[in-house]
């Protein structure tokens, strides 16, 4: 609880009084107040931080206050995690939105939190290289964002997630003090892996200021593949046959039955009525190769239930083929008004299980679930489109959706992380032991529980 909000306010403003670099009206606050999950709530303050400096005497403040501070970037996550804790400021990074340095000699890039994927690719484009975290919403999504969920995208199944591709972060822990993890260079085992442990943390241990990214050669050629398949278990073949090649492809995305009709008229694929799963293949590599490489994975692809499988040959083809997959999830929100989107993962020999079990689910509950995500992974979106009056059901049916998941040998969460919707669910992955560290290790962070307290862990653990 703060001690004297009035007292900590006239502190605030006297630490950012640049024009518009604090919010205190209620009214101006709300529209930071939610993010993707369509949850809603009310900070006492929104700040904007220019600096590393201005962070640090930020949370400072905040511990002598006793304020909870929730950081945000641009709000694009689906859990909740950006969304503030009761008695908390919102601390956006949107004005920490500098590329401070592109190094193409040691393919590295070092760049402030704010800075969006988008601008990040094209600023790494013009000297050859890109940065393989690829989140849906890249166009608007931070750096900073991404690095907090470690939001990875279709290219993880080939180049990593912002763990494989962050080489070091300069940071403020939850007490004020400030952190430098990692290192320049590709190689160091000096001391523990800090980078990786706040990378995911979503805004629990430390608010990051600065990050240094590792970068990768753009391919000289690309190849985007159809494969459309008579069941989900031989979709499911496909993904392992192709997985167990030397070849790894770039992206390999699903969509089940449901997603497919949604998206098929609207894009224009001329997919067959009796279509029960689709595969996007991207393949990429330099132009001598390309062709020797796809074919080989369209041959992987060719199991028994194929239907068709073929080369993308125009860019209207690869074109409307990512136009699909990417309309697949602003789409399903006009159809219910309450999305609930998980993205759970299981070995890819469970595929076909897990399909199964949740059309059984979506029966059993009588609520539409649509899948499709990153098939190389087993990284599956599942959305249950839920009407207003079904959302006890809804309850219901997402704790049995997370039973399914663990009896599969599989994860809650692949890159959306928990953040408030599945904080109450932890347990089912996490042995109390794990769980216990874990907040040991928040508190050696964070003394006060102060960044994002009511995330992650469940509230009756404490």
């Amino acid at each position: 609880m703060p001690q004297d909000p009035n007292d900590f306010l006239t502190s605030l403003s006297a630490l950012y009084n640049e024009e518009q670099s604090l919010l205190t009206n209620p009214a101006d606050c709300w529209a930071y107040g939610y993010d993707n999950s369509r949850r809603q709530g009310q900070a006492i303050a929104v700040v904007f931080p220019c600096s590393h400096q201005q962070v640090i005497d930020t949370v400072k403040l905040c511990n002598k206050h006793r304020i909870s501070i929730t950081a945000r970037g641009a709000g694009t996550g689906t859990t909740g995690a950006s969304v503030p804790s009761e008695h908390a400021i919102v601390l956006s990074t949107e004005k920490m939105n500098k590329i401070i340095d592109v190094d193409p000699n040691n393919r590295i890039m070092v760049v402030e939190p704010g800075v969006s994927n988008q601008a990040v690719q094209l600023a790494a484009a013009e000297h050859g290289f890109f940065w393989p975290p690829d989140p849906t919403s890249s166009s608007v999504c931070t750096v900073g964002g991404n690095l907090a969920y470690n939001s990875a995208g279709p290219r993880a199944v080939k180049y990593g997630t912002p763990r494989e591709n962050t080489l070091g972060l300069n940071c403020v822990t939850g007490a004020g003090e400030s952190l430098r993890t990692g290192a320049y260079t590709t190689k160091s085992v000096v001391g523990y892996d800090l980078t990786r442990l706040i990378i995911g943390s979503e805004g629990t241990l430390a608010i990051i200021t600065q990050a240094t990214l590792k970068l990768t050669p753009l391919a000289e050629a690309k190849h985007t593949i159809q494969a459309i398949y008579s069941s989900v278990e031989a979709a499911a073949n496909a993904v392992a046959n192709i997985m167990a090649q030397a070849i790894t492809p770039c992206a390999l995305e699903f969509m089940d039955a449901t997603a497919i009709a949604l998206v098929k008229e609207k894009a224009k694929l001329n997919l067959p009525d009796n279509a029960q799963a689709l595969l996007m293949i991207e393949v990429d590599g330099d132009q001598f190769g390309i062709e020797k490489m796809s074919q080989k994975v369209a041959n992987g692809a060719s199991v028994d239930g194929a239907i068709e499988v073929k080369l993308a040959t125009t860019k209207q083809q690869v074109t409307q083929l990512w136009q699909a997959r990417k309309a697949l999830s602003p789409s399903l929100r006009k159809i219910a008004p309450k999305k609930i989107n998980e993205d759970v993962v299981v070995p890819v020999s469970k595929i076909p299980a897990l399909i199964h079990g949740l059309q059984s689910l979506s029966t059993k509950h009588q609520i539409p679930i649509v899948n499709f995500g990153h098939a190389g992974n087993g990284n599956i979106h599942v959305n249950l489109l839920v009407q207003t009056e079904q959302l006890e059901a809804a309850k219901q049916c997402l704790a049995e959706v997370f039973s399914l998941v663990m009896s599969l040998n599989g994860s809650l969460s692949g890159e959306h992380g928990i953040g408030l919707e599945k904080r109450d669910y932890i347990s089912l992955e996490l042995d109390p032991t794990s769980i216990a560290i874990m907040k040991k290790i928040k508190a050696q962070f964070d003394p006060l529980n102060l960044l994002n307290p009511d995330k992650v862990f469940p509230i009756n653990n404490e």
